[in-house]
């Protein structure tokens, strides 16, 4: 059996936490690790780690390959050149799979997922993989257990397919009364987003009801060559693969998911799995409160206090604040998408952001100039680049820096600094055993992460 792991996506209904350059599957809300180490570690008790391939866009690549590394030494990531919705994502991991291993079947799951009951889902796994090798294409159903109008239905049909059935037809996220009597029928589950198939059938699949895909994918060869070029990856549609196969294809069978699921998709969903104190609260950080009710409120990096509230979300971070009822939070995705029209930032990235490396902070910002503290963790380094809009000047904080410029090495104590002029060739790094932090100063007409030339990278962004 093959994996593919979903690891996409901006995670835009749990903003302000998430964000487009770090979404909600790269983020350790409370737990000791992400989504996406989660989901690895959940495949690995039945699946090889090396025929695990995580799909993810060029924007994320060297955040999830830097988070997969810690669980396995040479993690499969595959990044597309541009987003274009699950079925060209699918049916490229599909077709490097096909190209790379052979002929298997391949279970696709996204990256956002909570499942605690990491057996009950295994063995439903394993029981979706009798229904593939039929040949079918199999969606894992979840059981209602209340009228959820944020998530899409799949209706059943009374034909048993082994321990599952064939599908009727999907539907997409219902109005509150269809959500309710969808339950009452007792033909609809739930949408997981999880799928199971042998790869030869996918590809057929996608030949018979999405030609322009399949079409697409003939001229890739991934037992020749990784690269996808973006010209031609750049034609594909941007289509879902419920829209592409699954509403189209006459080989789709449901088989119930055993276990506990969750898509942690709202801060509703979050505050459904959380623990909760004798008021019905999940209180997250440094949290304050007097008299509230049935409420999740969240602190990233400041007190938060809090009197009387009642079926109330507050979600703070370092930039921004959300408050909204509870029954609401699947409208905040419309936040994220209007701060997104309108160019603020707030919808892209934190002031802290996180590297393969270690993190910085912006700490000012104003015309021509732009201030960071930077932590470079033990054993670690930055790559080796120059940028060509602006200069910097560096004074380190605490620990030691090995800076590399031009050519010429400096070692570097606390107080000291050093100045990088443009287009300048320069390397940060912190071959010692403590951690290292440093004040960044930019200045220069374009101050922006894209101004990057890399030469040298440990971490192959290259």
């Amino acid at each position: 059996m093959y994996g593919l792991i979903l690891a996409g996506g901006s995670g835009s209904r749990l903003w302000p936490l998430s964000r487009e350059l770090y979404p909600k599957q790269l983020i350790n809300i409370q737990n000791t690790e992400s989504l996406l180490q989660s989901t690895f570690e959940r495949l690995i008790p039945f699946i090889k780690p090396e025929q695990i391939i995580s799909l993810t866009g060029v924007k994320h690549f060297s955040n999830v390959k830097y988070q997969l590394t810690k669980l396995y030494k040479s993690p499969n990531v595959l990044s597309e050149p541009i987003s274009k919705n699950t079925a060209p994502a699918i049916a490229l991991g599909t077709k490097y799979l096909l190209d790379k291993l052979g002929d298997d079947v391949i279970l696709v799951v996204p990256s956002d997922h909570l499942i605690k009951d990491v057996q009950a889902f295994e063995k439903s796994v394993i029981e979706g993989e009798k229904i593939a090798k039929a040949g079918y294409i199999v969606t894992f159903g979840i059981k209602p257990s209340y009228p959820e109008t944020g998530y899409g239905y799949i209706n059943i049909t009374d034909e048993p397919i082994h321990k599952g059935y064939k599908v009727n037809k999907f539907v997409e996220k219902p109005d509150a009364d269809s959500a309710k009597k969808y339950i009452e029928s007792g033909k609809y589950f739930w949408n997981s987003g999880i799928f199971m198939f042998k790869a030869s059938v996918l590809m057929n699949e996608l030949n018979v009801c999405s030609n322009d895909i399949y079409t697409n994918l003939s001229s890739y060869d991934f037992s020749k060559s990784d690269e996808i070029p973006f010209i031609e990856y750049d034609k594909m549609p941007s289509i879902s693969i419920d829209y592409a196969v699954m509403e189209k294809s006459d080989k789709i069978a449901l088989l119930k998911l055993e276990s506990d699921w969750n898509d942690l998709g709202s801060w509703k969903s979050i505050y459904d799995v959380s623990k909760k104190d004798e008021d019905g609260n999940v209180k997250i950080g440094h949290i304050l409160d007097e008299g509230s009710k049935n409420s999740l409120i969240y602190s990233s990096s400041k007190l938060v206090a809090t009197v009387g509230l009642e079926d109330t979300v507050i979600v703070e971070t370092e930039d921004a604040v959300l408050a909204c009822k509870a029954d609401k939070t699947q409208e905040v995705k419309k936040i994220f998408d209007t701060l997104k029209k309108q160019n603020d930032n707030t919808h892209l990235v934190h002031k802290t952001v996180y590297r393969p490396w270690g993190y910085y902070t912006v700490l000012a910002q104003g015309k021509g100039f732009l201030t960071k503290m930077i932590q470079v963790n033990p054993g670690q380094k930055l790559s080796v680049q120059s940028h060509n809009h602006r200069s910097e000047h560096w004074v380190v904080l605490e620990g030691m820096a090995k800076v590399l410029l031009e050519g010429k090495e400096h070692i570097l104590s606390p107080g000291h600094s050093i100045d990088i002029d443009i287009k300048e060739i320069h390397s940060l790094q912190n071959p010692y055993d403590e951690i290292l932090k440093i004040i960044e100063v930019q200045k220069g007409d374009l101050l922006i992460e894209e101004d990057i030339v890399r030469y040298e990278d440990m971490y192959g962004r290259v």
